[in-house]
């Protein structure tokens, strides 16, 4: 089974983020990279990315004729993503050990919780039951 993880997180965490020491930003990205590797040799990974920073997101919908309406991202947002990985596991069970490792990245001394990681299945059919 497919799961996707998101890595969410708000506009503050990303400006903080983009404040810290060098040697713990060094640190974290270091296990992102480790953790990514891991999960490629052990035939877990099917894709991930990091996605870039709040202010360069573009909210877009269709006009009138189909032609691209831009919003920029909207203030009352409350959480951004900030990342993903989609991992082929067994079992919902297995891709939460797997999102648990993730929540372990480094950060500052002092941060007070890991960073939680939303776990969502990729639906490859329509849930038993849905639309009766």
């Amino acid at each position: 089974m497919k799961y996707m993880l998101l890595m969410s997180a708000t506009k503050e965490a990303f400006e903080w983020y983009s404040k810290w020491p060098k040697e713990v930003l060094q640190a974290n990205i270091a296990f992102m990279r480790n953790f990514n590797d891991e999960l490629k040799e052990s035939g877990v990974l099917v894709m991930t990315a990091g996605l870039a920073f709040p202010e360069q997101a573009m909210m877009v919908r269709a006009g009138k004729n189909g032609e691209p309406i831009t919003d920029g991202v909207f203030p009352e947002s409350k959480e951004f993503l900030a990342g993903w990985w989609i991992i082929e596991v067994e079992n919902a069970e297995e891709a939460y050990k797997v999102a648990a490792r993730a929540s372990l990245a480094p950060a500052p001394e002092g941060t007070p919780d890991t960073m939680p990681i939303e776990v969502r299945e990729v639906m490859t059919r329509l849930p038993e039951g849905f639309g009766d």
